[in-house]
């Protein structure tokens, strides 16, 4: 079946497009119905579009571990930005960048990749802060309410807004929008109530993921208090001996696998009956179909990227056909209650399967499934911790793309603390997992009502 459009030669001018994709049926039908009530532009409306600093006027080594935060693609998820991966940057440098300078409440959005379209909100901590060259910024004038600004980044994360921006995208290599197509972003003027409700869900929200990460944090301070670890310095030594037979046993000659500080760490694990980690679950790698096998959509395809440990992903979801996952759910498909465990890339990211997945693992992911008496949630977040990263970090170094080998990964040492620490700690993270879980539902419910607004009416 053949679709197509007409198209006025006065809308190719206005939109300054000739691609046959922007003017798909689905684009023009959405704009339509925006039209249908008072609306505007992102232009008209007011705000300041700006893109990160080009090229190379800010170089990774310039990143720091305090000053100016500086928010880079891989920062961003749906309405937050992600305080865990974030750098810094002098004062100097961002007085330098001042053109892409953001403040409280002003929104960032991707403009290359697989992750286009994703936008969060600047924090009401942040006074001041730079955007890396990948990313947008939406600078909103001073008298802009906080309902206004909170309702625009609901929009914008919502399907009519999202389908806007992927309208807009160009280049085949490394798709791509910029800031005349964020400035073209049409959306109705909403009523005042509707303003209201959804500052209130994104705040209950952002509440409630505070709440989640402090649960998450009182668990994994449990578990160093519990260990020793609390206060563990990680200080690099500028010079120490190691022994030939060391050397050979490890079958290593990099320096930095033999620092003092890995053996610290090691050591002080081991005085809480520690076992190695394949001596507590069994372990099946995940597979690579190519990039072929990827579809629109499918079956979710969970690649290293899709992971967290506080869950999967939905930004950049690929996707298998019907077909493959039927021919490899048996050997491929996480259950409930394993443990999946990257072990490419940023190897070390540990998340225990809570609900059933149709979805099938990539080769960079392993499944543990426990075969002894240990509580899965406790063995994650040893993972997630000190106690899993430098492990991790130790034997994956010394290489430009970072590999843990599963016969490595079977030789992680596991602390094994009493069954009553390991449940209080447990629970602990389930708590911070549900309140992440009800966060959400909350994102979801103010997207939700956004859309419905443009499905039911405007004014």
């Amino acid at each position: 079946m053949i679709t197509f459009s007409i198209i006025q030669k006065s809308q190719l001018e206005e939109m300054e497009r000739i691609d046959a994709e922007y003017f798909q049926l689905k684009y023009l039908r959405l704009v339509e119905n925006i039209k249908k009530y008072k609306n505007q532009t992102l232009k008209s409306f007011g705000v300041k579009i700006v893109s990160g600093p080009f090229g190379s006027s800010l170089k990774s080594e310039a990143y720091l571990n305090e000053g100016v935060p500086f928010i880079r693609i891989n920062d961003l998820d749906e309405f937050f930005i992600n305080l865990n991966t974030l750098t810094y940057i002098s004062k100097a440098d961002n007085d330098r960048l001042k053109q892409s300078q953001l403040f409280s409440y002003d929104l960032v959005l991707s403009k290359v990749g697989n992750s286009i379209g994703l936008v969060s909100y600047i924090p009401k901590e942040f006074s001041v802060c730079n955007i890396s060259e990948n990313n947008i910024g939406i600078k909103f004038s001073k008298d802009t309410s906080l309902e206004y600004k909170l309702f625009l980044l609901t929009f914008l994360n919502s399907k009519i807004g999202l389908m806007q921006i992927l309208r807009s995208i160009s280049g085949n290599a490394q798709p791509k929008i910029n800031i005349k197509d964020v400035e073209k972003v049409i959306f109705p003027y909403p009523q005042a109530n509707l303003l209201t409700n959804i500052a209130s869900l994104i705040s209950s929200a952002n509440n409630i993921v505070i709440d989640s990460k402090n649960s998450y944090q009182q668990a994994e301070d449990l578990l160093l208090d519990e260990l020793g670890l609390k206060d563990f310095q990680v200080e690099e030594d500028l010079s120490f001996v190691v022994n030939l037979s060391d050397v050979k046993s490890a079958s290593r000659i990099d320096s930095d696998y033999f620092q003092p500080k890995y053996q610290k760490l090691v050591e002080q694990i081991k005085k809480n009956r520690a076992k190695p980690l394949g001596d507590l679950v069994s372990m099946k790698k995940g597979f690579e179909p190519g990039s072929e096998a990827y579809q629109e959509e499918g079956k979710h395809f969970i690649r290293v990227s899709s992971l967290s440990n506080f869950g999967i992903e939905t930004k950049d979801k690929k996707y298998l056909s019907d077909d493959l996952y039927q021919k490899l759910i048996n050997d491929y498909q996480p259950k409930v209650n394993e443990i999946l465990l990257t072990k490419d890339a940023t190897p070390g990211i540990a998340y225990v399967v809570k609900e059933p997945i149709e979805g099938l693992i990539s080769g960079g992911i392993l499944r543990l499934k426990l075969k002894e008496d240990v509580n899965n949630e406790y063995l994650a977040l040893c993972i997630n911790s000190i106690v899993g990263q430098m492990q991790a970090e130790r034997d994956s170094g010394g290489s430009i793309i970072a590999h843990w080998r599963p016969e490595q990964i079977k030789e992680l040492s596991i602390p094994i603390l009493p069954q009553a620490i390991q449940k209080k700690i447990a629970g602990l993270v389930i708590k911070s997992h549900e309140a992440r879980k009800k966060s959400k539902e909350l994102l979801e419910e103010a997207k939700r009502k956004v859309e419905e607004m443009i499905e039911k009416g405007g004014d």
